[in-house]
């Protein structure tokens, strides 16, 4: 297995989790947030801002394994509030093409910070895409 690393996403804590791994051609992305380099939360404060530069660290560390978003094959979502979903819906539409990833959404009665609405993990496979 080797950790893969972008600049543009915050390191884990030593010794609780690996943001990325890749595995024979396989990447593993632990659940991404709105926080920023400092550990504050990022952006306007509603779900689909949220969302959107969720995807976007996703995208950052896609890439850094060698991949492109199309490339997952599985999202799973935690929102606070499942009535804005179509928020991370409308916020996905901006990073996917063609067959969108298998996906579950289930809504959670809080993240680890207040302020967080959503919380994303992916799984995909290099050179996966159809």
């Amino acid at each position: 297995m080797k950790s893969i690393h972008a600049p543009e996403v915050k390191p884990a804590p030593p010794q609780t989790w690996t943001n990325c791994k890749v595995h024979n051609g396989q990447f593993f992305i632990s659940g991404m947030t709105a926080h920023d380099l400092s550990g504050g939360v990022e952006g306007d404060g509603s779900m689909y801002d949220q969302s959107r530069r969720t995807f976007q660290k996703i995208r950052h560390l896609v890439e850094a394994c060698g991949a492109v978003m199309d490339d997952i094959i599985q999202l799973n979502v935690f929102v606070t509030r499942i009535e804005e979903r179509q928020e991370v819906w409308r916020a996905r539409k901006e990073f996917f093409i063609g067959d969108f990833p298998c996906c579950t959404l289930v809504e959670v009665t809080g993240l680890a910070t207040p302020a967080l609405k959503v919380e994303i993990n992916a799984t995909g496979f290099i050179g996966g895409r159809a």
